[in-house]
Order: C-alpha cells, then sequence, then structure tokens
C-alpha cells in the first residue's frame, strides 16, 4: 500500500485507537485524519479531540450523528421488527454501517486514500466496517491493524504507549472496567472477563444504565406512543425527534428494569461468543411496533414480515445493510408500514413491557361488530365456517382414507 499518502481512522480517544494512530503513521508513513461519531454513547467527546490534537492529528472530525442514527438506521429496522437468534436487538450491528459510511465520506473530502478501524479479527465489526465500505466506496482501500500487527495484548499496547510516549489514562495501577464495551443510542454492550464463562452470572454492578427488576420501582409507569406509517413520532402526546424519543425510553425503559438481556450468539466469522446488553428503549419499541401492526396490518402481510424479519436481521448482523437484498427486503417492509399509525399505550413494570391499549381511528382492521360474542346483527354469518372447515379438511380425509399414518 504504498500509495497511500492520508488514512481516515474511526477514533474514540482511548488505547486502542491511539495505539492504532501512532502505528499509522510509523508503518505507513502517512497522515491520519481521524472520525469520532457521537452516537449517543454518553461519553465526552472533546477528549478525543484534546487527544488526537496531541498527538499532532491536524485534520479531526467530531460529529453528533444521533437524530441520523436513530431516524435512517434504527428505525427502520425495528419496522421489520427485527431481533437476531430470538433476543439480540442489534444495537452494536446497526451502528456500524452508519460509520463506515461516514468514513468514506471524510475520505472522499479530505483526499485519502484508506480508512482503518480498531475491530479484532475475532469479530463481526470487521465484516461489518469493510462491507459497508466496499458497497459505498469499491476502490477505497481499508487497513485492520490488529490483523497485522503483533501487539496482541493489552499490556503490549501499553508497553506501545510507553515507547512512543502516548499518554494512557488509568494504565496499569489505574481502575479499568474488566469489560469491553460499545455503547450508542440503541445500546450498550458488554463481553469478556467474566462473561467470557457462559456459566458465571453478570456482577449486578456491571449493569449501567439499568436497575435490576427487583430493585424497579413498585408502581409502574404508564406511557403513550404514536405512530406514523410505522414509527414512532410522539410520546405521551408530545411530538419529538427520533433520537429525543429513544433516550426518554431509554430512561424510562431503564428506571423500571427494562432492556437486560445475557445471550450467546453465533458470530458471523465461526464462533460463539457470550455478550450482555442493556437496550431498554429498544425494547419497550419492539413491543410497542407489534402491538401497532397487531391492529393495522393485513394478516398474510405480517406472516410475511415475520417469515423474512430472520433473513433481515442476519443480513444486519453479518454487515449487509448496504446491500441489494437488504434494500429490497426494506422496501417491502416500508410499503407495509404505510396504514402502520395510531396509538400504544404501555405499562413498564420491574422488567416487563406490557401492552395495554392500542388504537388507530383511520385504519383499524379490528371490528369489534364482527368479532363480539355478544349479536352481531349479521356481521358474520357462522354456518360459512361448515364449509370452510370441510374445504380445508379435504386432503386430510383422503390421506387418512388411504391409511396414511400421520
Amino acid at each position: 500500500m504504498g500509495d497511500i499518502n492520508k488514512i481516515v481512522l474511526a477514533y474514540s480517544g482511548g488505547l486502542d485507537t491511539s495505539v492504532i494512530l501512532r502505528w499509522l503513521e510509523e508503518n505507513y508513513h502517512c497522515e491520519v485524519v481521524t472520525f469520532t461519531a457521537d452516537l449517543g454513547q454518553g461519553e465526552e467527546l472533546d477528549p478525543a479531540r484534546q487527544k488526537a490534537t496531541s498527538m499532532g492529528v491536524k485534520e479531526i472530525y467530531i460529529e453528533d450523528l444521533r437524530e441520523e442514527f436513530v431516524r435512517d438506521f434504527v428505525f427502520p429496522m425495528f419496522r421489520a421488527n427485527t431481533i437476531y437468534e430470538g433476543e439480540y436487538l442489534l444495537g452494536t450491528s446497526i451502528a456500524r454501517p452508519l460509520i463506515a459510511k461516514r468514513l468514506v465520506e471524510i475520505a472522499a473530502e479530505t483526499g485519502a486514500q484508506a480508512i482503518a478501524h480498531g475491530a479484532t479479527g475475532k469479530g463481526n465489526d470487521q465484516v461489518r466496517f469493510e462491507l459497508g465500505a466496499y458497497a459505498l466506496a469499491p476502490d477505497i482501500k481499508v487497513i485492520a491493524p490488529w490483523r497485522e500487527w503483533d501487539l496482541n495484548s493489552r499490556e503490549a499496547l501499553l508497553e506501545y504507549c510507553e515507547l512512543h510516549q502516548i499518554k494512557v489514562e488509568n494504565k496499569r495501577d489505574g481502575e479499568k472496567s474488566p469489560y469491553s464495551m460499545d455503547a450508542n443510542l440503541l445500546h450498550i454492550s458488554y463481553e469478556g472477563g467474566i462473561l467470557e464463562d457462559p456459566w458465571a452470572e453478570p456482577q449486578e454492578p456491571m449493569w449501567l444504565w439499568s436497575v435490576s427488576p427487583e430493585d424497579a420501582p413498585d408502581q409502574a409507569t404508564y406511557i403513550e406512543l404514536s405512530y406514523r406509517n410505522g414509527d414512532v413520532f410522539a410520546l405521551d402526546g408530545k411530538e419529538m425527534k427520533a433520537a429525543e424519543i429513544l433516550t426518554e425510553l431509554n430512561r424510562l425503559g431503564g428506571e423500571n428494569g427494562i432492556g437486560r438481556v445475557d445471550i450467546v450468539e453465533n458470530r458471523f466469522v465461526g464462533m460463539k461468543a457470550r455478550g450482555c446488553y442493556e437496550t431498554p428503549g429498544g425494547t419497550i419499541l419492539l413491543k410497542a411496533h407489534r402491538a401497532m401492526e397487531s391492529i393495522t396490518l393485513d394478516r398474510e402481510v405480517a406472516h410475511l414480515k415475520d417469515e423474512l424479519m430472520a433473513r433481515y436481521a442476519s443480513l444486519i448482523y453479518n454487515g449487509y445493510w448496504w446491500s441489494p437484498e437488504r434494500l429490497a427486503l426494506q422496501a417491502l417492509i416500508d410499503q407495509s408500514q404505510q396504514f402502520v399509525m395510531g396509538r400504544v399505550r404501555l405499562k413498564l413494570y420491574k422488567g416487563n413491557v406490557v401492552v395495554v391499549g392500542r388504537e388507530s381511528q383511520q385504519q383499524s382492521l379490528y371490528d369489534d361488530q364482527i368479532v363480539t360474542f355478544e349479536d352481531d346483527a349479521g356481521a358474520y354469518d357462522q354456518a360459512d365456517a361448515t364449509g370452510f372447515i370441510k374445504l380445508n379438511a379435504l386432503r386430510l380425509k383422503i390421506a387418512a382414507k388411504l391409511g396414511r399414518k400421520i
């Protein structure tokens, strides 16, 4: 890669990316542009700017992408009721295509020939970053230092910092989290440490966003979400931006012990990995959206969406957000949402999200005159069910008469 003279690095200002910054300069003899995205991780980002400046970086990008993240990535995903392997709401997965998008855009703006990231060679993020980058900028070069260097431990990284006079907060004698964590407006994840033993129960102090269900209030919290075209646009009757809604749902969910999961998932690279996640707002959104669809979505469309959801979830998990098949599925999903509008009322209580009401003044397919147990005044002729059942039983009767065992 001798033709590289500028690289855009996805930069957090932490140990790994600070080492990568200096390593890129030394090994590629080029200028490095840093890019730090504010996706709602709840951290002060100015230290990243200060750190990059102290290391001599001339072009520093720090961008607030919270609204774009929720509006253009999280909400479209939730229109599909997306969940991976039955439990994971894809908080990390859905953030990567946006970061990849901005990396290649900044590369074009600054005249960089390559991008770099700090994902390891064992995880899914390397795939997500790079598939996204290549889909959007096919000629971009990608540098993944963890697949190239021999700095394969935290100790080795610290020694590199000492050798190159890179300031590191909380070195050997400092307190550091025993977990590898990733946070954005949708979730916070925990891996490593004692979690590498799938039998070990997570310690309560690990959880940062939510109280335990046991410690949640004894009084339930009631909320109301308003939907338009499959997306929430108001909370308790107040219209808000997408990022504002998710932020408030995270607060309410966390206060009520909602959104914790502890799973062993199948990574795209082939290994199983144990991770713990807090997704309070997303857990509420999933429950509410399904409730809104339950009265507004045609039965066969709803069932088709459920059948396609697992494929859609895998595409996002495996890094194919920018693929033609994801875009095709998204078009179908979005078309299905044109009548998903109305209100959902929820009760939040000790780790549970309970739907207690749903209505759509304009698009509800729920007809109480037909479904009632009382006199329906001829809205439904029960005698019609006789022929319906006989026709559906015909193939079963024919097989049974032939003595076929079922």
